[in-house]
């Protein structure tokens, strides 16, 4: 990776998710790919969470934004579904700032995801197994809602997207 490479994902781990502000679009790994053009201009590439992702166009906004901070005048940001995103592309940064927001992380897997994994949650708040899957529908597609047996309180989980 080039000096101008690691430059740009330096500057990106500042650019948040608007839907989880401690988590970085980077460590969410949605930013997939770095490269330059013929005319030394970047072009970033982003793989959204979830296809209908209603943040998709302010991400690419906010990079596009970030790439003029620092001086490139005909940034390209571009997302793409050729590689399918799944959960094992959050960093173990990415994984401790969702839990730190009160989201329990998503557990890394083979690919193979059955809904039975939604149901071994530790609450983010308190550590405690002794949870249950209130739905596997949360306030947007990645999530579930969850109750922790112990501390009493209602959470949410990152689900596991293979």
């Amino acid at each position: 990776m080039t000096e101008r490479e690691q430059g740009i994902w330096h500057a990106l781990e500042s650019v948040k998710d608007p839907e989880i502000p401690p988590l970085s679009i980077v460590d969410l790994g949605i930013v997939t790919r770095i490269e330059f053009l013929e005319n030394e201009q970047p072009k970033v590439t982003l793989t959204p969470t979830f296809s209908g992702c209603p943040a998709l166009k302010m991400m690419e906004q906010m990079v596009a934004d970030k790439l003029r901070e620092l001086g490139y005048t005909h940034p390209e940001v571009t997302t793409t579904f050729e590689v399918q995103w799944n959960s094992n592309m959050i960093s173990e940064k990415g994984l401790a700032a969702l839990k730190q927001h009160g989201l329990a992380p998503p557990p890394r897997h083979d690919g193979y995801i059955e809904l039975d994994v939604l149901s071994d949650t530790p609450c983010p708040l308190c550590g405690s197994r002794n949870t249950t899957l209130q739905t596997p529908f949360g306030p947007t597609l990645c999530r579930s809602m969850h109750y922790c047996n112990h501390c009493k309180n209602a959470f949410e989980a990152f689900k596991p997207v293979g």
